[in-house]
């Protein structure tokens, strides 16, 4: 079997990390895999191929920003990646994340379509449905058909047009008569229950598929960190990962909320890893920043050194933080955002209403006076979580579309 897997990113980040334990994962099992990337260095490795220059694809932002229209244009790259699909002929076509300015997802879709090509499509995000914006929070104008957009420059970043209406019909358009040769995949059931809910997916085929990570780097081990970082043995360590850190009042990963519990609770250290957004924001003495984190091995060794991990993102469509602090042994507590509440382990996790700092602050004490086994977590999560399993899910829905 020979599959081709389509990614903004290669092998960065969650999404470009699954689309490369994916590959892994087949040819280790004797299959072909091919992966078209769009942003990034060049990778030359065989059957890795980047199909947009990184000159093309901010051209291509300038248009949209003009247009309003984020997922059309990108001629030449998108003929790129039908050249790579017509020479190699793949069995299965997986479209991953495929925003991020790189190809033309209506033309392509459209394409996948006519030549009845056996194509996977993972929703890692909204877009693929709202034909817009990535998280669509409380509007439910996806439903409907888009238009008069309330978070218009915030999500499309149009300096004048507003396109949501068109590009939803677009988008509808495009999947309309591809039920037969399409499988959507969503990686929570928050997402999925979402998904079906839309004219535009709503009558194709929906499975479930959890995101998977390296378990031999996200796995429990003691380490001297807290010796490092000058923290005591007998202090309670509470752990915040976000891909950005600010104060800002209506940020979606809320990072004001972790300086409001840090106040809230001074016995206890607040440790953040994610770079700084915008100005260095104000925190208590009982918060240390440590700023963006790209090595997957300190991050883990964060992790596991940690009492609890805490979410306060708005929405989130799996999570990667909960898996990750789970596989390492650590609990979760957060605010309910869709996915989290659903994916984690429900004995080594809670979830309390979005902004309710009090009721947060109540479930951290919670959790910190238990007794907790981290080996035990640890290995719960493992069967869970681990790359493996999730790269034989999706062979396994390649075989059914196949067969």
């Amino acid at each position: 079997m020979k599959v081709l897997q389509v990614n903004s990113v290669y092998p960065l980040w969650s999404t470009g990390k699954i689309t490369h334990d994916i590959h892994v994962v087949l040819q280790q099992e004797g299959h072909q895999s091919i992966v078209c990337y769009g942003r990034g260095e060049n990778i030359y490795s065989p059957g890795i191929q980047k199909v947009c220059s990184e000159k093309l694809s901010r051209l291509n932002r300038a248009w949209a920003r003009i247009s309003g229209v984020m997922y059309g244009g990108h001629i030449l790259s998108t003929r790129r990646l039908k050249q790579v699909i017509e020479t190699e002929k793949p069995d299965v076509v997986h479209l991953q994340c495929i925003n991020n300015s790189f190809i033309n997802i209506y033309n392509t879709i459209q394409y996948l379509k006519e030549k009845q090509t056996k194509t996977v499509l993972t929703l890692h995000a909204e877009f693929m449905y709202t034909a817009n914006c990535g998280h669509a929070y409380d509007c439910e104008k996806w439903k409907t058909g888009c238009g008069k957009c309330p978070r218009l420059k915030a999500e499309t970043r149009t300096l004048f047009l507003d396109s949501t209406s068109y590009s939803w019909k677009r988008m509808k358009k495009a999947f309309e008569g591809f039920e037969k040769d399409l499988i959507v995949v969503s990686v929570s059931p928050w997402l999925k229950d979402r998904a079906i809910q839309s004219p535009i997916l709503q009558h194709h085929r929906h499975i479930v598929v959890y995101n998977g990570l390296d378990t031999n780097v996200f796995t429990f081990h003691e380490n001297d960190l807290r010796n490092k970082l000058g923290i005591a043995e007998d202090q309670k360590v509470v752990f915040h990962v976000t891909p950005n850190f600010t104060d800002a009042a209506h940020h979606i990963k809320g990072g004001r909320y972790i300086i409001e519990l840090a106040k809230l609770m001074p016995e206890y250290i607040f440790i953040v890893a994610g770079p700084i957004l915008g100005a260095m924001p104000e925190v208590p003495n009982n918060v240390k920043l440590l700023g963006g984190i790209t090595d997957s091995n300190y991050l883990a060794s964060l992790y596991s050194m940690a009492d609890l991990t805490v979410l306060t993102s708005k929405k989130e469509t799996f999570s990667m933080v909960c898996a990750e602090s789970l596989c390492c042994g650590t609990p979760i507590v957060g605010f309910e955002a869709g996915a989290p509440e659903q994916i984690s382990l429900p004995d080594y996790s809670q979830f309390v209403p979005y902004g309710n700092t009090l009721a947060l602050a109540g479930a951290i004490k919670d959790f910190l006076a238990r007794s907790i086994d981290k080996i035990e977590i640890s290995h719960q999560a493992h069967q869970v979580y681990a790359k493996e399993i999730m790269a034989k899910k999706y062979i396994e829905i390649y075989k059914q579309l196949v067969q």
